[in-house]
């Protein structure tokens, strides 16, 4: 980031794992840091993993469709949504949304980790310490 400024990072675990995620400075981000830690359930659409926040917030400028490591905030349903691979609206292997979402950042390591998560079952996101 610009100024040194160290980005947020979060972890999201569930029963089999969990990911690191580094958050740009946006306005949506710093609504689900000021939210977090968070218990939430799994919900899954395709190689989507989403789940709800409780956290409301508006679009913002550019919001958009992902690539399979993006940290999402799917507006419509308050919800976090981590694209791993293709969904049902899906054209060949692309991630694809179910409408634009706010981008929040980008996971670390290997997205395909989100193959062992399984619908229904409990999510946590935490604030890491930086």
């Amino acid at each position: 980031m610009d100024g040194g400024q160290t980005p947020l990072r979060i972890r999201i675990s569930w029963p089999a794992g969990h990911l690191t995620a580094s958050l740009d400075d946006t306005p949506t981000s710093q609504a689900l840091a000021n939210a977090l830690p968070l218990v939430s359930t799994v919900r899954m659409w395709g190689k989507e993993v989403h789940f709800d926040t409780g956290v409301s917030v508006s679009r913002e400028t550019g919001a958009q469709g992902c690539r399979a490591d993006t940290v999402a905030f799917w507006i419509d349903g308050d919800a976090l949504a981590l694209p791993y691979g293709p969904t049902p609206i899906s054209q060949g292997d692309e991630c694809r949304l179910a409408s634009p979402c706010n981008v929040l950042g980008r996971l670390e390591g290997d997205p395909g980790l989100l193959a062992t998560v399984r619908d229904g079952e409990p999510v946590c996101v935490e604030l890491l310490e930086t």
